[in-house]
């Protein structure tokens, strides 16, 4: 039996989708209060069979916060995916991202070894791994540092620090670095946001650079790495380097839209989040924009998958390819509004 958490979430569904249109006989955890909406977006972006591939799910009701619900969810599993998760880059969300991204890990992690669960993949951020020095890109060698680190970040490590101690206790287990995701989910939160950003009418680019990778090469390379013969190790999921600014002209010609014009420095980041977030105490919607994000989209981070796609034989889709994807996805989720 395969164990999936974080099934209701972007990545997570897109991993469930593979695994049962492939057949595999998969449970998911769920709490009480979520429900399975974006689940049941994402498999209707695939198959005209989404419903019927829904009822091969076995859904049950567990919280990876209260390790007595994930006793019994844990029954005959001999394969966990663990892509559950807090992202937020909100100040005011730290203590939600430690319980759920670290405290909830280690949660899985005792779970795992007392239940002699045989193998973990746990999908864990680049935001792991070091900086780049110089024109080098990261790769999994690259040491830890905390220094101007996001909670979300940190968080995410210490949740990583949970799985290689349960591989220090005998646990089978491997983990997953990707980059930014791309791919259909939410338009209104995540890495999916964007899409409904530009399509807003975005009129600013900044002058950095990040690591892109497709949702369904995510859900592909995590199915290769828990099926085949890697264990104790780490691997750097990322299609290409691209700027932003080459990112946003992709998205927009793929959506018929005039590229952003006008770059916003430093400076001008700076001064749109600070506005941003004074705008948000009067309307009670959170700003799209934080400190963390405004500084990250002017610097400059590359890195590369390299280790992975010579362990498993697999290349990434381009970038470029998987904006357009993506935007025929979104413009048909337009077109049925």
């Amino acid at each position: 039996m395969i164990l999936v958490t974080g099934g209701t979430g972007f990545i997570g569904a897109h991993l469930l989708y593979r695994l049962v249109a492939s057949g595999k006989r998969v449970r998911a955890i769920k709490r009480p209060a979520s429900g399975i909406a974006l689940t049941e977006k994402i498999f209707g972006c695939y198959s005209p069979q989404a419903g019927e591939l829904l009822q091969r799910i076995e859904w049950v009701e567990g919280d990876i916060l209260d390790i007595h619900s994930l006793l019994d969810v844990f029954r005959g599993v001999d394969q966990l995916y663990h892509t559950a998760a807090v992202v937020s880059f909100h100040g005011s969300d730290k203590a939600a991202l430690f319980r759920t991204n670290r405290d909830g890990t280690a949660n899985l992690v005792n779970a795992a070894l007392e239940k002699g669960v045989g193998k973990l993949l746990h999908v864990s951020s680049i935001g792991t791994l070091g900086r780049a020095e110089g024109s080098e890109p990261v790769d999994e060698s690259r040491q830890w540092s905390a220094k101007k680190s996001s909670a979300y970040s940190v968080s995410k490590h210490e949740a990583e620090r949970e799985v290689w101690r349960g591989m220090a206790e005998g646990l089978n287990a491997v983990i997953v670095n990707p980059s930014i995701v791309l791919g259909p989910g939410n338009w209104n939160a995540g890495s999916p946001q964007v899409f409904q950003t530009m399509w807003n009418g975005l009129k600013f680019y900044t002058g950095g650079t990040n690591g892109f990778v497709d949702v369904n090469d995510v859900a592909k390379a995590m199915i290769l790495l828990m099926e085949g013969d890697f264990s104790g190790e780490r691997f750097i999921l990322n299609s290409e380097n691209v700027s932003y600014k080459q990112f946003f002209e992709w998205m927009a010609a793929a959506m018929h839209l005039p590229a952003p014009r006008y770059k916003a420095g430093p400076f001008l980041s700076a001064v749109g989040w600070r506005m941003l977030r004074a705008v948000s105490l009067f309307t009670g919607r959170r700003s799209s924009i934080t400190r963390e994000t405004a500084q990250t989209a002017n610097q400059v981070y590359r890195y590369t998958g390299q280790k992975f796609t010579d362990a498993t034989g697999m290349t990434f889709i381009p970038v470029k390819q998987s904006v357009e994807q993506t935007v025929k996805l979104f413009l048909r989720d337009k077109g049925r509004q």
